[in-house]
């Protein structure tokens, strides 16, 4: 029996798939003929390799005797997990290039690139070398980092100004 929905969210209907074969112990081919597909269409989903469309998932649906749309819910499900995965890693600048002791006063893994932008901007361009510099500029766009530069006030280190002078 196919788990509910809201319990697999986020997993490739593939993953489901192989797992209802090995419960009912079925191969893959009998799957397929069953379906009336390609061996090798059901072969690259149950590898993950491929998406379920909607005509699959109808006929998957009525072979396991769920809704008719239940594998389309998993496949976007899973696609909207992938996105999130894909926005995440955008979500922060290239770590490689920014030295973690420039945040030592902090834990530098639990930085908020977004919600700490402004602290993070005026840090950089006080205590950054070049390369943390222009990778903050590249993150966050010379406009975002130029707005933040002019609302931020009673910086004291000759630094901040040199690298604001030189960069904006």
């Amino acid at each position: 029996m196919l788990p509910e929905i809201s319990k697999i969210k986020g997993i490739h209907p593939g993953a489901i798939l192989k797992r209802e074969l090995k419960n009912q112990s079925l191969k893959s081919s009998e799957l397929a003929k069953s379906v009336n597909e390609h061996k090798q269409t059901i072969s690259a989903i149950l590898n993950e390799k491929r998406s379920v469309n909607p005509g699959l998932s109808i006929k998957l649906a009525k072979h396991f005797g769920v809704a008719t749309d239940y594998f389309m819910h998993i496949q976007a499900s899973y696609d909207i997990q992938i996105a999130l995965q894909k926005d995440a890693e955008k979500s922060t600048p290239n770590l490689n290039k920014i030295r973690k002791i420039v945040f030592w006063d902090t834990d530098f893994n639990l930085l908020d690139w977004e919600k700490q932008k402004s602290a993070i901007i005026k840090r950089i361009f006080e205590r950054g070398n070049d390369t943390e510099i222009k990778e903050i500029i590249s993150f966050y766009g010379l406009s975002t980092v130029k707005q933040t530069i002019d609302a931020t006030k009673n910086n004291f280190l000759p630094s901040f100004y040199q690298n604001v002078n030189k960069y904006l």
